[in-house]
């Protein structure tokens, strides 16, 4: 089942992609896709009205996708999860996965505006796979518990500016955190139409330009594990974004390749799961 958020932003409307291409939004009753969809059995009924005729709201072409998923209460991060990544950063491959939080009000819709913070010098782009959580989980026993927690996948940018990261303190957080730096979706993707979720390739262009091309099984601690990991740590709770880590082909570390600017274009994609578009205007 793919689930997205359409309209304008604040105004945003739940829909489903149904088998014959076309969106359809979902009642107004069942409310937003938001922690209460995944507790309350809205969930389950959305995927009974899959495919419904009750669903005769069609979606215009000119619709704005939002993110497909209401402001989450946390966004968790994992860093340097792609071996090729660490190693072209000059990093050591991580021994446990490396934390850090963006701000839950920076996530904003798939192809909406991203905003180049003032000052910033070093705006960079990182395409990840974005896990949301569908159930509480609190120091789960095993890894092959994550799975019954997950409530679905999507196409998740994690831009980043590397100068407030590493050169300001070397505070992760804010560089992370500007506004406009998560951009997500435009679907949110069920696991049962994810069967494999290491397998999935990733790529992100720049003004046309292939930047990074990878696959999540370039991951160092993957899926399971990173999810079983996080619940010793913390509670996660349904509605919450994992970012999982970004393949190689970031600007950090090349001196050829340059940083976002104002007018530049990124494009997005995951397998599966979808793909964006976001232009670079300045904050």
């Amino acid at each position: 089942m793919r689930i997205a958020r359409m309209g304008p932003i604040g105004r945003e409307r739940a829909a489903l992609y149904c088998d014959d291409g076309i969106l359809r939004y979902l009642p107004e009753s069942l409310g937003d896709v938001d922690a209460g969809f995944w507790v309350d059995g809205r969930r389950e009924e959305a995927e009974r009205l899959l495919n419904s005729n009750s669903l005769t709201y069609v979606v215009g072409a000119q619709e704005r996708f939002g993110s497909p998923i209401a402001k989450p209460e946390k966004v968790i991060c994992i860093g340097l999860n792609y071996r090729e990544h660490a190693l072209e950063t000059g990093s050591p491959i991580p021994e446990e996965p490396i934390i850090f939080m963006k701000a839950p009000n920076c996530v904003v819709g798939p192809n909406d505006q991203i905003l180049v913070p003032r000052n910033s010098h070093k705006t960079d782009w990182e395409v990840e796979l974005g896990v949301v959580i569908g159930s509480r989980a609190r120091y789960l026993e095993s890894v092959e518990d994550a799975a019954g927690v997950i409530g679905g996948y999507c196409v998740s940018h994690d831009v980043s500016e590397r100068e407030f990261q590493i050169e300001r303190g070397g505070q992760w957080d804010k560089g992370k955190s500007c506004e406009t730096f998560n951009p997500l979706g435009p679907w949110l993707v069920t696991p049962d139409d994810v069967p494999a979720p290491q397998a999935l390739g990733l790529q992100l262009s720049v003004n046309g330009v292939l930047r990074q091309d990878g696959n999540t099984n370039d991951m160092i601690f993957d899926v399971p594990y990173i999810v079983w990991y996080l619940s010793q740590f913390m509670v996660l709770e349904p509605g919450d974004l994992i970012n999982t880590g970004t393949p190689k082909g970031v600007s950090l570390g090349h001196d050829d390749v340059p940083y976002l600017r104002a007018g530049d274009i990124v494009d997005v994609r995951i397998d599966g799961l979808g793909a964006q578009r976001g232009e670079l205007t300045q904050a």
